[in-house]
């Protein structure tokens, strides 16, 4: 049983997980997506909001925090300057995962991560919600023909 045993281990060693995890927040602050299998997204979630929560801070503290995870300094300056002040009305949720389906190659499960964009989602929500309902024609309860009558 696997009781109060957190994480995954990836096939790999601390050391490797660890910088693997490290490379592939870079590229998804980098890049503002990113295709991997559906373990290393699992994985990589809560480190990336993590790091969105510490850029939403925005502090020297954070910065050096973040700093110390993410590789690349431009892409630091990125993610304080302009991907944490998105999510400022945000509490959480800040990546999304959508599973693609099996790798052909090793029929790995794929799954694609991605930073929500918060302007264009909740302009899509309303727009199919307001589309959604239409009203029923007058016209179609009358055409409908008469159920016929049954003889005793």
């Amino acid at each position: 049983m696997r009781h109060r045993i957190a994480g995954r281990k990836l096939g790999r060693t601390t050391s490797h997980r660890v910088a693997m995890l490290r490379n592939m927040v870079t590229s998804l602050f980098e890049h503002e997506k990113l295709k991997t299998t559906d373990a290393k997204a699992k994985e990589l979630r809560p480190l990336a909001e993590k790091l969105i929560h510490l850029g939403k801070r925005g502090d020297l503290h954070a910065r050096r925090l973040v700093s110390a995870v993410v590789r690349k300094a431009e892409v630091v300056r990125k993610l304080f300057d302009t991907i944490s002040p998105r999510y400022q009305s945000r509490n959480g949720g800040y990546i999304r995962i959508i599973k693609t389906g099996p790798r052909p190659g090793d029929g790995a499960l794929v799954s694609i991560v991605e930073l929500i964009s918060e302007g264009k989602e909740v302009k899509a929500i309303k727009k199919h919600k307001a589309g959604r309902r239409r009203p029923k024609k007058k016209g179609a309860e009358e055409a409908k023909p008469a159920a016929p009558a049954s003889s005793p």
